[in-house]
């Protein structure tokens, strides 16, 4: 399916009405999986021409995410990635993590960003960063969509690595996200020491809801788990 290629309208209108000239774009990957981190990546890219069909990570294929995510590393003028792990994810919540784990990739840049471009429409960075949020802003925006690639193809690859001493969940296929081969695991052998056990898929495996864990705030309250599924699917 054709696409309209990114573009750095965002980055233009952002230079021009704040003054910034260092300009991350910022994407996340891993918020709604089972198991595993969340990772961010901050991507510094300039104006320059990015490579021929750039687009959201989600929109291509294994093969030409890997090769894009491989020339965009030797194109962007600087990247770094940021993760929060399944035990910050549960002790946290996930908007707190997602924080977490961008200010960890934007702090590893070599250059700290006058301006962010936040995909989605929920800042969940704040202050002190100046930040713009774009809806879909991994396909319309060169930065974001840089991010969206490198962030992708970073934590797949992790997954698969960490899969290697639970084969019977598909890690490298599913990179911790829910899919058949996955639930039958977790109910035959329970969550793995990736997995995240504040989510609501523990509610329906009997011989391990032992396992979850509440978090409580400090009121008494129990916050809801943002961008978790439940375990029919």
């Amino acid at each position: 399916m054709p696409y309209e290629p990114p573009t750095h309208t965002v980055e233009r209108s952002l230079r021009a009405t704040t003054g910034a000239k260092v300009i991350a774009g910022v994407d996340e990957v891993g918020r709604g999986a089972w198991a595993g981190p969340v990772t961010v990546c901050a991507a510094v890219t300039g104006l320059r021409r990015p490579p021929m069909g750039l687009t959201d990570s989600k929109l291509l294929t294994v093969k030409r995410r890997t090769e894009m995510a491989a020339e965009l590393r030797q194109w962007v003028t600087a990247y770094a990635l940021g993760h929060a792990s399944p035990e910050e994810i549960d002790g946290r919540g996930m908007t707190a993590a997602l924080r977490l784990a961008a200010m960890r990739a934007l702090e590893a840049l070599p250059v700290r960003p006058d301006a962010v471009i936040l995909d989605g429409k929920h800042d969940y960075l704040g202050a002190p960063w100046t930040v713009r949020t774009v809806i879909k802003g991994d396909q319309s925006c060169v930065a974001v969509a840089a991010a969206s690639v490198i962030a992708k193809v970073y934590r797949d690859k992790m997954m698969a690595e960490l899969g290697l001493d639970h084969a019977d969940f598909g890690f490298a296929a599913n990179a911790g996200y829910p899919s058949p081969v996955h639930k039958a695991a977790l109910e035959e052998r329970g969550p793995t020491p990736y997995h995240r056990l504040s989510w609501a898929y523990l509610d329906a495996l009997p011989r391990w809801r032992h396992l979850k864990k509440t978090r409580v705030w400090m009121d008494g309250g129990v916050p809801e788990i943002e961008g978790q599924l439940g375990f029919d699917f």
